[in-house]
């Protein structure tokens, strides 16, 4: 043993990825790899996918080098000598990352980044690859279809307390302003992403003074800005009447609200905002939150429900109804050979790829090096060689303005929440080619049964 404390941007990776890293490097297998990430098929329920998850992950490729410390990490997981795996010290990510960038649109089949880098190294970066990607996609295509959902209407992110774990909470903050939502809970993201934090009080609050107005009076005099005051932890009408009049009293009104956060979110809203504007109190808004997500917010809109924020947590922080992608991150070529997966319902496509974007969000899924057709763009960029990064992680604001370039070129069933259609990319004549030729060799040298 070193002494030395292991990086956990190494360790952080499936066991089998470490066993066959060490397999390529004793039997000299190091030539160029290209590896294809993508998504098999859209979750049910989606008609597209945002691409997210891209700048963490180039963080850990960037960082991704084993040392005499995760080797001794890896050989005690093998229960092996550490001289055994010494192959691998010294192994460090050199390689090239082509991706979408972060906020595009992308469809099932498309690779979302491909990966080139000796063998070695393109096999370790599998797992911590897929795991961001995967999650940060699924929740990234969820935010963006409760902003749909409330049609312009204001959505926060409520979701921090209930995400599988804190990084998650971070990254659901992150990735919901980057689909339009306008602030998060989350103080430390809101800090870290120059996010608007949000926040009004609990049921708890309320029941630690004698009555809800005593609490509600102490909480407008220690906030004398715009306040939110949840209103049903006891009886909601009444507690719309109590609000309004400790703002009324107080001089509280514009960008002042109350939270629904139970019951008939429709029907109490509407009642609400009769309550409010008898008082004299038109400008102080609704906010309704209590596990919404964007089928809820559909049926809350079409209603005309009188409510002016959404505040979404658990449901979307989870990805609730699609929690994981059905991703697969592939070796598409080696060596100069083009190479494909034929196992039932999980064929592979080979060789490294480009997709071609032509306007209306009608794409075709090409061999790389093809030329672009007229009017198309290439969507994978080159943003790492040599191991680095070629430029700077890309401000938020960036990858927010994509998505809302594409999500305006989306079809209208694609964006549909209930029963959405999901546009389907083709694929090029020299893919299609390639792909028939590659399973021919593959039936014959491998399978011995030619034209199956």
């Amino acid at each position: 043993m070193t002494g030395e404390t292991p990086s956990q941007d190494v360790l952080t990776t499936d066991l089998y990825e470490a066993t066959m890293c060490l397999a390529y490097l004793r039997e000299g297998m190091t030539g160029e790899a290209t590896f294809s990430l993508f998504v098999r098929k859209l979750p049910p329920g989606r008609g597209f996918l945002v691409a997210a998850g891209l700048e963490p992950a180039l963080d850990h490729l960037s960082r991704l080098r084993v040392g005499p410390a995760e080797t001794a990490a890896f050989a005690a997981a093998m229960n092996r000598p550490a001289a055994e795996l010494e192959a691998m010290n010294g192994l460090e990510f050199r390689g090239e990352v082509r991706a979408v960038p972060e906020g595009r649109i992308v469809l099932a089949g498309e690779p979302l980044l491909e990966v080139t880098a000796p063998l070695p190294q393109a096999q370790l970066a599998e797992t911590i690859l897929l795991n961001q990607v995967s999650h940060q996609t699924a929740v990234a295509s969820k935010t963006a279809r409760c902003v749909l959902a409330a049609r312009g209407r204001p959505v926060v992110d409520f979701a921090l307390r209930r995400t599988h774990g804190t990084e998650a909470g971070h990254a659901m903050a992150r990735l919901s302003a980057l689909t339009g939502f306008a602030g998060t809970s989350d103080v430390a993201a809101a800090r870290a992403f120059g996010l608007r934090a949000v926040g009004t009080m609990a049921h708890s609050y309320i029941e630690a003074y004698e009555d809800e107005e005593a609490a509600f009076r102490a909480f407008a005099r220690v906030h004398p800005g715009p306040v939110t005051l949840l209103v049903d932890t006891y009886d909601t009408e009444e507690g719309v009447h109590t609000a309004a009049r400790v703002l009324h009293d107080l001089g509280h009104g514009p960008g002042c609200a109350v939270r629904l956060d139970s019951g008939d979110l429709g029907e109490l809203a509407v009642r609400s905002r009769h309550i409010l504007d008898t008082a004299g109190l038109p400008e102080v808004r609704i906010t309704a939150s209590g596990g919404l997500d964007e089928y809820e917010i559909d049926r809350l809109v079409a209603l005309g429900a009188p409510i002016d924020t959404y505040a979404v947590g658990t449901r979307a922080g989870v990805s609730a109804d699609a929690p994981y992608l059905d991703s697969a991150y592939k070796l598409v070529s080696y060596d100069g050979r083009p190479v494909m997966k034929l196992s039932s319902r999980k064929v592979t496509r080979p060789a490294a790829k480009q997709v071609f974007r032509h306007p209306g969000l009608r794409d075709t899924i090409a061999l790389r090096d093809e030329p672009v057709p007229p009017g198309a763009e290439p969507l994978l960029e080159t943003v790492m060689t040599g191991g680095r990064r070629t430029a700077p992680a890309a401000p938020l604001d960036a990858a927010r303005r994509r998505f809302e370039a594409d999500l305006a070129e989306l079809p209208e069933a694609a964006r549909r929440i209930r029963d959405p259609e999901a546009p389907e990319a083709g694929v090029s004549e020299a893919l299609a080619r390639l792909t028939e030729e590659v399973r021919r060799r593959i039936e014959t040298r491998v399978l011995g049964t030619p034209g199956r």
